[in-house]
């Protein structure tokens, strides 16, 4: 392992090569009908995505790839812009299995690696998971991209950062034994200022109710500029994220970047998020967050739930990003998985298609 701080992990709003993305194809994550009302939430977001960026889409060996270029085309969708590739995958989470790209910051140019991270489905909840596991390496070998292995458990769900060296994180996923149980917290902090160039870490307590990754930050807390970060929040005492959430704000009140500059804080509201019907795990709560969002070259894909609220997010959205596109993706279908926009998306660099 190179020395610490070699390596910076880019803000999200840096110039992508491409996103990666995987068509829905697991039953038990999406049973009945709810794969194909998936598979539909997926045709728009390509379709909205694939103007401003290349997507690299990948396919279980098990489906049928034509007649998903079929189901493009009359969309409207330019496969010219789609690279499609058809190997083992387990799921649809691409964020927390995908590769996670650094810059190496002691070369004369800009120069990309892959962290390769182990994955383990969230503490083994959903087995197998060894094809998902096994992505980094293949982008590695498939793109020629030097990689280096960590060795450890870690999801690109489960941290953001403003690329200057700050990142936010739960304590409930990265302290959690059914990760990194030999490691302590101040051997974690090492281990993300060792491959990710995390100086600074904020460390926010727990995670939505329902979620089952135990609290990823991409449905908390987020950076939209390295100075700005918008956090969910509920003005319902009675919600049963109310103290949750509270108590992460209060957090993020007293933070401040490694300079020691606070940051501006922006609350973004809760949507309804109580289900009479239990999900594939058993609960009665969906993670449906305004925070699942992702930013692309040109355009911030806004997942939308409650028409209490959809139109004040895409207002404000459309403020603190003036210069991309704002298109907001109905998610509640997606979302009953248990992930939205962010999870399913991860950004890739130094990649062309």
């Amino acid at each position: 392992m190179e020395s610490e701080r070699t390596y910076q992990m880019p803000a999200e709003w840096e110039k992508h090569g491409a996103t990666q993305l995987h068509w829905p194809s697991n039953r038990e994550t999406w049973p009945g009908d709810s794969l194909a009302r998936v598979e539909e939430v997926y045709l728009e977001i390509i379709n909205k995505l694939h103007r401003f960026e290349p997507i690299i889409l990948l396919c279980d060996h098990k489906t049928k790839v034509d007649q998903i270029k079929k189901r493009m085309v009359s969309n409207g969708i330019d496969l010219e812009r789609i690279s499609l590739y058809s190997i083992p995958i387990n799921d649809v989470w691409a964020r927390d299995c995908g590769p996670i790209f650094v810059k190496k910051t002691r070369t004369q140019k800009t120069e990309y690696i892959i962290t390769d991270w182990e994955y383990n489905a969230w503490g083994d909840k959903y087995p197998p998971y060894d094809a998902d596991n096994a992505i980094p390496g293949w982008f590695s070998k498939t793109f020629d991209i030097p990689s280096v292995k960590t060795g450890r458990v870690l999801e690109g769900g489960s941290i953001d950062t403003n690329g200057a060296g700050t990142f936010l994180t739960t304590e409930s996923v990265l302290l959690n034994p059914n990760r990194n149980p030999e490691l302590s917290k101040g051997e974690i902090k090492q281990l993300l200022q060792n491959f990710l160039g995390a100086e600074n870490i904020i460390w926010l307590k727990n995670g939505l109710a329902g979620d089952d990754t135990d609290g990823h930050i991409d449905d908390l807390a987020r950076f939209v500029n390295k100075n700005t970060i918008v956090t969910m929040v509920s003005d319902n005492p009675d919600d049963v994220n109310y103290d949750t959430l509270q108590e992460n704000l209060d957090i993020l009140n007293l933070a401040t970047d490694k300079d020691g500059n606070p940051f501006h804080i922006i609350e973004l509201p809760m949507p309804v998020t109580h289900t009479e019907i239990p999900t594939i795990d058993g609960s009665h709560y969906l993670p449906a967050s305004y925070a699942n969002f992702y930013i692309a070259n040109g355009i911030v894909l806004i997942p939308l739930y409650d028409k209490s609220f959809d139109s004040e997010i895409l207002d404000l959205f459309s403020h603190l990003f003036p210069d991309r596109e704002i298109a907001g993706i109905q998610c509640s279908d997606l979302v009953w998985g248990q992930g939205s926009i962010h999870c399913i998306t991860q950004q890739l660099y130094d990649i062309s298609i």
